[in-house]
This record gives C-alpha cells, structure tokens and sequence, in this order.
C-alpha cells in the first residue's frame, strides 16, 4: 500500500458505504487514483486499459447518474469493475472488447457482445468457444464504444507510482504530509490575478532530482502527486467535500525555507500547473513531468476562509519533499519498489522486438529466459512444443499471438514453473505420477487417479515421468478444454456440440 488506511481517513469502515468510486479505491487500498472522463478519453484509452489491466491494477467505472435499471441492462448510478480486455478479429476487421463485472452478481448488458447477442457469430468458433460465457453472473463483454458511450467515468487506481508510466528504474521514493487550510490563517483560496489571499494557503517545497547521479539525460523525471482531504466532519457524508486542487512553481534564486513565500513572488511567477477545474473529490493528483531543480507546491481550495485537513503525497524516483515555516521534525522519504518494474521492461523489449509472435519467435523467447525456479534443469522448448502453445493461445487463428496474449500465457508459465519445482523436490526436472496430481491439484485441476495415469501416458516419456515443457502443454490444454466446458454447458452437468465446436475442441485433446 501507498498510504494510510481508509479507517484512519474516514473515521471508521461503518462510514465507508457509499460515495465514489475512486474513494473507495484510495479508502481500502492507500493507491493513487487517476480518473479519467469517458467523453473525453485520450486517443490512447486502450494502451492504457492494456498496461493496467495486465499489472494487477484495480479499474472501475461509472454510469450516468440516476437509479434504475436502463432497456439496454445497464444500471444507472452504478460502479462496474473492469475485469478483462480482448481484441478480437471479427469478418469485418479487429474488434476491441471490455469484459465488466455488476457487483451484485446479476443483471448485465444486452447489446452487442452480450451473452445472448448475435455478434458472437462474428468470430471463429475456437474465440467464441472460448470466451463467451452464457451464465446470468453479472459479468458481460461489450465493445470499447459502447463502453465510452455508457460510461461516464474509468478510475484507474496505480498500486505502484510508476505503473502507467514508460520511466524504467529500480526504486520510488515517497513522501507523505498532513495539512490544514485554517480560516484567517492558511485558507487562502485560488490564486487571483488581483492578487487576494492565495499566498497564506500551506507552501511545500519540491526538490526534484534524477534517479542515478551523474546521470546525463535530457529527459525529465516523473513525479506524481496526489492530493486529499480528509473528511470535516465525524460522519464523511455529513459535509461535502471542498473542491480542491494545487499550483506548481518554479523556483528560480535563493530562498530562506523558514519563511513563507510573500505575495510579492505570486504576483510575478506564473505557475508551471494549476488546476484546469477544482474538483469536489476526495483526492486529486496528477503526474508531472520535471526537469531536475527546486519547485513549489501550494494546495488549496477553490475559495479562502474554507476549512478542512489534508494529506500531500508525492511520488518519484529521487526527491526531497517538505513544508517551507513548518516547525516539525525532518520527514524521513521511504522506498518502494516497483514491483512489476522488472516485468514492464521484459514485456516492453518483447514488444518492439516482435509486435505478434510466431512460434518461431516464441521458441526463441521461452528458450533465451532463465527460469529461476527450476534450477540447474533448465527447460528446452521444441519448435513443435511452441507450436502447440501457440495453437491454444492463438485465438484469432493468425498464426500469432498479440502481446496481450503472449502476458496471459506468460502469467500461467509461471505459475506453472512454481508448482512444478514444489513438487520435484528431489530436483530432477521431473514429475511422476503423484507429484503430476499433486501440480495438477495446486493448480485447481482435479482429476481421477485413472485420468492423471492417462495424462502421464500421453503426454509423459517412455519412463511416465514428465518433464517441464510436457506440464506446461498438459497444463494448457486442461485448462482450455475446462473452459470450454465451463462456457458450453447451461447446467453444469453436459454439452452439446454443434460440429465446428466438436473439431476445436480436438484441437485440445
């Protein structure tokens, strides 16, 4: 987590019902929100959702205000969660798919890509096989325009700083501070161009700095930061939140940091950010691109003499961070890591190698990677082993896999690669037959003891011991042929196949 709790901010978890979505996100997990307006999404919405949904980031959205249930099956004033993204290939051309979830479990879209929508008999029968779910559950695909027309609002909420961010580095550091706008004292308001009371609101000081000294870049560095008010009163809802925002900057000469800036310096500085809109939102933040120097941030509210606390956040990769007159002790910066820095940048240097992989390149890919777990039996990955992956990850039948697709085969690799090496405790790069059902079972595939000897005989060696590679093709296909299932049958005990679903689902035995 990036903060404090939600409890500590609101009181109590009774008063946490209700409200937005991006406070209920920073509330129970300490993240940074980004919140982005549908009507208005950048021409980049997509690689966006892309990198976000693939780093284990919790996305959400809203509908239009209003409380019923619409023709179209969607609930107005309602969140959604965003669980999955899909580009597909219908007979006209690629088609882009957002999978949504209704908490409540139950009432879903009704238009295109629904469950029962006819669009589905635009794709090859294996995409359809595989991702049409025909259960009232709550969770539907639609297409990304009719997610834009329908929604008003997406928040994004970035467990780690860095995640919609192309920097790569090793470490952010962070800052936290508490503030309070104080009537007659530090509530200042906006700035005003006849000059007014703005220069009494709280000012910090930003000293940005690169992330490896001596390091000769002309890029500038990423600093985030976020900016929340705590509730006003006992109960959150009681008192609607002030609408908020902060001014950046530049500090150009010497400055005695025991003293506030006069209203001299606002009155011939021109701010490097300001707020395009106070929001009436529990936390604003944005992410700022900054060359190495001294900065200034002022927090305030929209209009003086208006009370409430807050906390101040910023994130970048090296940074002090502090209040200029503040009489408390040092804030001591802390480090975290980015934890799916290393990943971005192994997904990354994939893509601009191969944008769609072959099995060709997919051999190259499996073969070059070090796979930590399994030791000195390093795996060795045959073309016709690759090819085979590739047939079940393949979905559009291109002939490729997206790098969408290769992050989803990628996830169940290593998972595979960790229950394999608990299970071949004595290290010989090998399962037998009850450590090929213990793996199995802690990858949530139950299978009969006559089915597992099966599995060993088909795809194991002359020995029925199996090596890595053979678990992972077992692995996949047990997986597609349990999805298949799972999304073919109306009552969980039976199928029936039409012959196109019948000749894609040899493809997994």
């Amino acid at each position: 987590m990036l903060a404090s709790s939600g409890s500590g901010l609101s009181g109590s978890y009774e008063d946490l019902q209700g409200g937005q979505v991006s406070e209920a996100l920073v509330d129970f997990t300490g993240g940074v929100t980004m919140t982005i307006n549908l009507a208005e999404a950048p021409m980049n919405l997509w690689e966006l959702l892309a990198q976000a949904t693939y780093s284990r980031t919790l996305i959400c959205s809203q509908t239009h205000s209003g409380e019923k249930v619409l023709e179209n099956g969607l609930v107005d004033g309602h969140a959604y969660t965003l669980t999955g993204l899909r580009k597909v290939t219908c007979k006209y051309g690629p088609e882009y798919l957002v999978k949504l979830r209704n908490p409540w479990g139950k009432v879903e879209w009704k238009g295109d890509w629904s469950d029962s929508s006819s669009t589905w008999e635009l794709l090859s029968p294996k995409e359809k096989i595989l991702l049409l779910r025909k259960h009232d559950d709550g969770e539907f695909w639609m297409a990304l325009q009719d997610f834009k027309a329908n929604f008003v609002h997406l928040v994004i909420c970035k467990l780690t700083p860095g995640l919609l961010s192309q920097e790569m580095g090793k470490k952010w550091t962070y800052t936290v501070l508490d503030g309070r706008w104080e009537k007659g004292r530090t509530a200042g308001g906006r700035m005003k161009a006849q000059g007014g009371t703005f220069w009494k609101n709280p000012q910090f000081l930003l000293s940005v700095w690169r992330p490896e000294e001596g390091r000769r870049s002309l890029r500038p560095c990423s600093v985030l930061v976020s900016l929340l008010q705590k509730p006003r009163h006992r109960h959150r809802t009681w008192k609607p939140h002030l609408a908020i925002g902060f001014y950046l900057f530049w500090m150009t000469k010497d400055y005695d940091d025991q003293k506030r800036l006069p209203p001299t310096f606002f009155q011939r500085s021109a701010p490097l950010s300001q707020p395009g809109v106070f929001l009436r939102e529990k936390e604003v933040s944005r992410e700022l691109w900054l060359q190495p120097g001294m900065y200034l941030i002022v927090p305030c509210s929209s209009e003086a003499h208006e009370e409430s606390e807050f906390v101040i956040r910023v994130f970048s990769r090296k940074h002090v961070f502090y209040e200029i007159g503040s009489n408390s002790s040092v804030v001591i910066s802390k480090e975290i890591e980015d934890q799916n820095e290393g990943q971005n940048e192994f997904f990354t240097k994939i893509f601009e190698k191969y944008p769609e992989i072959n099995a060709v390149q997919l051999q190259k890919i499996l073969n070059s990677v070090h796979w930590s777990s399994l030791g000195s039996t390093q795996p060795l990955f045959s073309l016709e082993a690759c090819q085979g992956i590739l047939a079940l990850q393949d979905l559009n039948a291109s002939g490729t896999v997206s790098i969408q697709e290769f992050r989803d085969l990628w996830k169940q690799l290593i998972l595979y690669q960790e229950v394999f090496h608990k299970q071949d405790e004595d290290g010989s790069g090998y399962l037998n037959w009850a450590q090929l059902r213990a793996a199995m079972r802690e990858a949530g595939i139950v299978l009969s003891n006559d089915v597992c000897q099966l599995m060993l005989i088909r795809y194991g060696g002359p020995s029925l011991r199996m090596d890595f590679v053979s678990f992972v093709l077992l692995m996949l296909r047990v997986e597609n042929m349990e999805e298949v299932f799972e999304n073919l049958t109306q009552d969980g005990k039976g199928i029936y196949l039409q012959k196109p679903e019948w000749l894609m689902m040899i493809l997994y035995s």
